[in-house]
């Protein structure tokens, strides 16, 4: 199974909409299978270098991580990585007809490979193997939910569309 993964939708809402939606890392627990909530360690500073704490869950386990913003780019990007540079997460958003296509994208990074190798030594492949896969399923579930909070939300928030 490949260590990284993408996968888009397209959403009828703008991509400054869904920028503001997928950046509040406050809530991601309303649209990640995993990650049942975030915080800001200052809620201040939400750009690039901000960090977070994620608290996450599976049936197996409790964890919780700590990630850095790599990407902050109002109405086009938003990504993080986890740890000092384990895995990256994000979202490339591109306005389409009918709205937005978003783009969540997933890499296991070298550095989170090393240290899966340190951590699990002869288990690493299983639990590398684990991770990767529940990126790989979770991934649409996370953008069906995006979807559809965002246009559950976009008749408060973007204004009416202009006619054609």
């Amino acid at each position: 199974m490949q260590r990284s993964y993408a996968e888009s939708i397209t959403v009828a809402a703008s991509p400054e909409s869904i920028y503001a939606l997928v950046s509040d890392v406050t809530r991601t627990g309303e649209w990640s299978p995993i990650c049942r909530r975030c915080e800001w360690e200052d809620p201040d500073n939400t750009g690039v270098g901000a960090q977070f704490t994620g608290f996450n869950e599976t049936p197996q386990r409790s964890w919780q991580t700590r990630s850095t913003v790599v990407a902050a780019e109002p109405g086009r990007a938003f990504a993080w990585e986890v740890g000092d540079g384990y895995v990256r997460w994000g979202y490339a958003l591109r306005p389409v007809d009918g709205g937005t296509e978003v783009t969540e994208h997933w890499e296991f990074l070298p550095a989170g490979l090393e240290m899966f190798a340190r951590r699990y030594g002869a288990e690493a492949p299983s639990q590398i193997e684990e991770r990767t896969r529940a990126a790989h399923q979770g991934i649409p579930r996370t953008l069906a939910a995006i979807k559809h909070i965002a246009e559950a939300e976009r008749h408060t928030t973007d204004p009416p569309a202009a006619p054609r």
